[in-house]
């Protein structure tokens, strides 16, 4: 009986804190973010005609719990290097920029861009509201074969773009 309690108190506390770790106030709760926030603040992720905000974690939080495990331990790194101050002025971060963005391409392309199809799907865009180009762009990558994903011509979608980032 006390492994029962004990097991519901561990795992009441585990969600409670998997809960708490996918709120913007965590992932901001960083001054190093700050900057970050006010980017996303500036895009259609963050304010649009219907109301649907995507939150940091609906981005960089994979929704399956396997995936979304190995994410929450990748995010060391972020941890780390908040507590080293690698990233905790506005010049560092920017310094850091590419390859912190880079790193999450890849990963996102890795994940065929799942937390992007989690919200979007081809299936459910109007092309009458998209301009020809992206008719025909998101045609191609709607094909099995095609290699591409969302990642591939959406970088900057939420964020600003690394100064040398390639175009």
């Amino acid at each position: 009986m006390v492994g029962f309690v004990l097991g519901i108190l561990f795992w009441g506390g585990f969600h409670t804190g998997m809960a708490a770790s996918n709120t913007e106030a965590f992932c901001i709760g960083c001054h190093e973010m700050q900057g970050n926030y006010e980017e996303y603040k500036k895009t259609i992720h963050y304010s649009n005609r219907t109301g649907v905000r995507a939150t940091c974690s609906d981005c960089h939080v994979p929704k399956e719990f396997i995936p979304k495990m190995l994410r929450k331990l990748e995010a060391r790194h972020d941890v780390w290097g908040h507590l080293t101050g690698k990233v905790d002025s506005k010049e560092k971060f920017e310094a850091n920029r590419k390859a912190m963005a880079e790193r999450e391409w890849a990963r996102m392309k890795a994940s065929d861009s799942a937390t992007c199809r989690g919200c979007h799907t081809y299936d459910g865009m109007n092309s009458e509201m998209q301009d020809s180009s992206a008719v025909k762009k998101h045609a191609m990558a709607a094909k099995a074969d095609s290699g591409k994903t969302c990642i591939d011509c959406h970088q900057g979608i939420a964020h600003e773009l690394p100064k040398d980032a390639e175009e």
